[in-house]
């Protein structure tokens, strides 16, 4: 019975604790379930995430680092507590001063060198008078360490500097004075006799000269070294490069652009300290080391190059010129993990013998403009998987593009977040009138998606233009008024550039009177003026060509022959060299018998371009500029094919 009773309790016991794990397995099944429909969600949003948006996380996290730093420049507006580069260094050479700030020819400057060697120069000019806050003062120096000793010298007694293309000739030297009211000149001790012809020039301006030298046999020019040697090594006050507002002038870097000479862009300390930002954003950090071989008068080098590594409290590896059988032994001697570029370096890397040990090395990145396609494609192959980061931005424009994603052939990315920071157009450009396309309305037109169209920014406070210094018709000529409705206004770039279906953004070609040589841009105009001093010259028109192989375009010059006067090569080719920089010297000249002009009476210059300078093709005279003979010479099919193969140096 007991047994019965027993066993009937147990059937009751066992019956409420399988209906209990029943229940409780219930409740597990349904959790399961939920848990496996939120995961089937997640995975299928992800899959959809991959298929339709699939650069949208690294979208999210660089627009978080770019918004992040646009903030804390709004934070120095709002509390006029203004950081400038030159802070960060000497904030940087507190905080790590023993560490390693540049190399250069195998020594080393810790962040202390620098700085003390700065405070040298600055204490040179205070003790002297020479200079006050507010003044500006030019620097003509090729790269090397005092080059930035000098600029921050000047920087901590609050002057301007601008600085000087080191390639120009005397006539745009004594112009680019002109343009930024330098009253100083600081010369390295390499350049200086590179102005022997115009120093009586700048003299009778009341503009003094100082070379970095210990003593020099020119009359009436000053000594800096001899002088920074018994300078004390101690900071000037800082309220001395104090500022209250980021927009005002910290660098003039000049460009050449459509009015012929040189143009000074003013370079704002808000500028300045969003170059300084590009490595960071890139993903840059103070572990890496920076390889500079681009001019430091060049923005790229200048702000992008030196101001990113102080940014970061990183090193840089400074090259007083780019060699292109020297760049990977360096790279290895001092362990460069971030290189910078422009497209024709990385031609030229290719192009060296093939090595062994082409890929071992530590660069993970390269950062600059211009590279194309097909030499992107061939780097990688050739030197391993280096992050190419592309940038596009002039000096003086308000807008620029960054190509995070390092998708092959693009020069940025952009989405709907930064349509809506930065206000940006494509817009109908006729190549054949060389003009803007514009309505029956007068206003322009946007071109659709994956069509080419001039590339104009928006000028507001968000994005603002500072222009260039000297004349207001200068900076007046970059702006595009009445685009899409009356009283607008917007930064002309002169890029043709497309934007695809994936927002991705191309550079396709330039437009007017300027194009890109040599890592250089050549003013049009600046070539004519100079070219028409010859006196069997009547009309001339400089374009550029492009040549295979080549990044950029060549300097080409149709020209029109003075009636009872006959072509004169020597003449022309003895002016070029003297007067024009390398990189602007025409190496084809045409002539011609009319110049085609366009309806808004230009040159006409589309049909010339896209003729080339092939003398099969072309019925008019051909000559080349050929340095081995000094002159310019009859342009034959046999040089003409070994300049498209390569096998002829430009």
């Amino acid at each position: 019975m007991l047994r019965l009773v027993f066993g009937a309790v147990g059937i009751t016991l066992l019956c409420k604790i399988l209906k209990g794990c029943l229940s409780q397995t219930s409740v597990m099944l349904s959790s399961v379930t939920w848990v496996t429909a939120l995961l089937a969600g997640i995975f299928s949003g992800h899959i959809a995430q991959r298929l339709h948006f699939p650069y949208f996380w690294k979208d999210l996290f660089f627009l978080l680092k770019v918004i992040r730093y646009g903030i804390q420049l709004e934070i120095y507006k709002w509390t006029k507590r203004v950081v400038t580069v030159i802070d960060r260094f000497v904030q940087q050479a507190i905080e790590i001063p023993n560490k390693p700030f540049l190399i250069y020819e195998g020594v080393t400057y810790t962040y202390q060198d620098i700085d003390k060697r700065s405070n040298k120069v600055a204490q040179v000019f205070a003790e002297r008078g020479t200079v006050k806050k507010g003044d500006t003062v030019a620097l003509l120096m090729s790269n090397e360490p005092d080059f930035i000793s000098v600029w921050f010298g000047l920087s901590k007694l609050g002057c301007s500097v601008a600085f000087l293309n080191i390639n120009i000739k005397s006539r745009s030297v004594l112009h680019c004075f002109n343009c930024c009211g330098a009253k100083v000149l600081v010369v390295g001790a390499d350049l200086l006799d590179t102005l022997e012809d115009i120093l009586p020039s700048l003299q009778e301006d009341n503009i003094l000269v100082w070379a970095m030298k210990k003593e020099t046999s020119y009359p009436g020019v000053n000594t800096l070294i001899d002088k920074m040697e018994e300078a004390s090594d101690k900071p000037v006050p800082a309220e001395l490069r104090a500022i209250t507002s980021l927009k005002s002038p910290n660098l003039y870097i000049f460009t050449s652009g459509t009015t012929g000479l040189p143009k000074a862009a003013v370079i704002t300390h808000l500028q300045s300290l969003k170059a300084a930002a590009g490595f960071w954003a890139y993903g840059g950090s103070a572990d890496d080391v920076i390889y500079t071989t681009l001019p430091l008068y060049h923005s790229a080098a200048s702000l992008v190059g030196i101001g990113g590594t102080i940014e970061m409290g990183a090193t840089c590896v400074l090259k007083k010129k780019f060699s292109a059988s020297q760049f990977w032994s360096d790279c290895r001697k001092y362990n460069v993990t971030i290189f910078q570029y422009i497209g024709e370096l990385c031609r030229y890397l290719c192009n060296q013998p093939k090595g062994e040990n082409d890929k071992q090395h530590k660069v993970h990145m390269g950062v600059g403009n211009g590279l194309r396609q097909d030499v992107w494609r061939e780097f990688h192959q050739r030197f391993g998987k280096v992050r190419m980061c592309e940038l596009y931005g002039s000096t003086e424009g308000n807008l620029c593009f960054m190509n995070h994603i390092g998708k092959i052939g693009v020069v940025g990315r952009s989405n709907f977040i930064y349509k809506l920071l930065f206000k940006y157009v494509l817009v109908k450009y006729d190549m054949v009138r060389d003009e803007i396309v514009r309505n029956q309305r007068g206003f322009c037109e946007s071109v659709k998606k994956g069509e080419t169209g001039l590339l104009l920014s928006k000028i507001n406070s968000q994005s603002p233009f500072f222009g260039y210094a000297g004349s207001k018709q200068l900076t007046e000529n970059k702006i595009l008024r009445d685009v899409f409705t009356k009283g607008d206004s917007y930064f002309n770039t002169g890029d043709l550039m497309a934007e695809n279906d994936e927002d991705f953004i191309s550079f396709k070609d330039r437009v007017g009177d300027t194009f890109r040589w040599k890592g250089e841009n050549v003013a049009t105009t600046e070539v004519t003026e100079i070219l028409g001093l010859v006196d069997f010259i009547q009309e001339v028109n400089v374009y550029g060509v492009e040549v295979q192989g080549n990044e950029g375009r060549a300097g080409m010059a149709a020209i029109i022959v003075r009636p009872d006067f006959t072509f004169d090569g020597k003449k022309l080719f003895d002016l070029a060299v003297m007067d024009l920089p390398s990189y602007a010297r025409p190496l084809f000249i045409r002539l011609q018998e009319s110049m085609e002009m366009t309806s808004t009476l230009k040159q006409q210059k589309y049909q010339l371009v896209a003729g080339g300078f092939n003398p099969s093709t072309i019925t008019d005279p051909i000559y080349f500029l050929d340095y081995s003979q000094k002159c310019y010479v009859p342009l034959t099919t046999s040089v003409y094919e070994s300049i498209v193969e390569g096998q002829c140096k430009l």
